[in-house]
């Protein structure tokens, strides 16, 4: 009986634990944690920087010796039998060369792995900040049902006093239905949403009931674009120029041709004697020098030097496009705010009083609130905005905190 107590203990804290998780609102740096620590293909990225360590540990190692061993002759007593071991030398600096290929190849792993956390970062800020719109949209339905409601209740008020046409109610009506079913699509994107939030951050069901409020950070122009050359993107492109530079260096290497050098002992057993073997061998380049390779290795430099150009270019537009998206944006947002919203709020009530007084007729009222409903759904549009501009440039520059 006591282990029965203490387990339906341990369940109840459990429980209540759980419950209190789930009612704390879900913050940004949360949900990046979680996906930073649940994301498989993070995961999966991680392991590029060891195979390119296994990489770089190959392109050190010298060649194996070669111990070969001939016998002449398949009799016993006029058998020579020769033992010798052979060691190529590598000349041209080709060792070196490799290691500076597979090192470039190391450093490519390690920005590749930053531009998926990047790329993580921004999918989880987009869907962090639609579902705040959807909560936002919720909450804009909900202030819109409520402004129905109550011009429902006005209308049937005088309708039932006599002082206006039951046709006022009718309309009335149908605008609260309108809006309901709003309110049900509403509902229906919030769920979505918090949904396509949970597999951004690698899991599989909604651990939590609400979103927090997380402002948008303020961005300049001037400082982005002079940090351009520390975003993850471009330095993969430089990285690029001096990988296939490195390249161009290896092939000029393998021009060279190796050293093999052997040593042994050869035993006649016909004549009872051995001597020593040395030998020394080198391939002639007369008609294979790696000309080939080495003009191919030569124009991949020049298309990466190319790319890298394209490369801060497009990256110079994206971020003035997605900075002007920003200011507009964001300058829609404050209008909305400080004036359209309040002003369409304002008209909304002087409409519904000036109809419980009898000075208009509910054709204003569904006016003022259609053109309110209208306000709102704009503002959203302009959060929507401001939210993928900044994400867009998330993508390119990565933490904007560093900025």
């Amino acid at each position: 009986m006591p282990i029965s107590v203490r387990n339906l203990l341990g369940a109840t804290l459990l429980w209540v634990a759980t419950s209190a998780a789930q009612a704390q609102p879900l913050t940004l740096d949360s949900a990046l944690q979680t996906a930073f620590a649940n994301n498989s293909d993070l995961a999966a990225a991680q392991w590029e920087i060891d195979i390119a360590q296994g990489g770089r540990q190959q392109a050190g190692l010298v060649p194996n010796p070669v111990l070969s061993v001939d016998a002449e002759d398949t009799r016993r007593d006029t058998r020579t039998t020769s033992i010798k071991l052979s060691q190529t030398l590598e000349l041209g600096g080709k060792r070196g060369a490799r290691i500076d290929v597979a090192s470039r190849a190391q450093d490519a792993a390690a920005l590749a792995l930053e531009q998926r956390r990047n790329t993580l970062r921004a999918d989880v800020i987009d869907s962090y900040y639609g579902a705040l719109r959807a909560q936002e949209r919720l909450d804009l339905a909900q202030r819109s049902l409520a402004l129905a409601e109550r011009g429902l209740v006005v209308a049937n008020g005088r309708v039932t006093a006599g002082k206006t046409s039951p046709v006022e109610a009718t309309r009335a009506q149908v605008q609260l239905s309108e809006i309901r079913l709003e309110f049900n699509r509403a509902q229906m994107g919030l769920t979505d949403a918090y949904r396509r939030l949970a597999a951004s951050t690698g899991s599989a069901t909604v651990a939590f009931q609400t979103v927090a409020t997380q402002s948008l950070p303020q961005l300049s122009a001037a400082q982005l674009l002079a940090r351009l050359e520390q975003t993850a993107e471009l330095r993969m492109a430089e990285l690029q120029i001096l990988h296939s530079e490195a390249s161009v260096g290896l092939e000029k290497a393998q021009r060279i041709p190796d050293l093999d050098v052997s040593i042994g002992s050869q035993y006649d057993a016909g004549a009872r004697e051995r001597v020593n073997l040395v030998g020394v061998s080198m391939p002639l380049p007369l008609f294979n020098r790696n000309q080939g390779n080495v003009l191919a290795a030569s124009r991949r430099a020049d298309q990466a030097r190319d790319l890298r150009n394209a490369t801060e270019l497009r990256l110079r537009t994206e971020t003035r496009q997605a900075l002007d998206l920003w200011q507009t944006a964001n300058t829609e947002v404050r209008a909305f705010n400080q004036q359209i919203l309040p002003a369409a709020q304002s008209a909304v009530d002087s409409a519904t009083r000036g109809f419980e007084m009898g000075k208009f007729n509910f054709l204003d009222v569904l006016d003022a609130q259609r053109t309110l409903i209208a306000a709102r759904t704009q503002y959203l549009v302009a959060t929507a905005q401001a939210t993928d501009a900044w994400v867009r440039i998330e993508r390119i520059y990565g933490d904007l905190a560093r900025f």
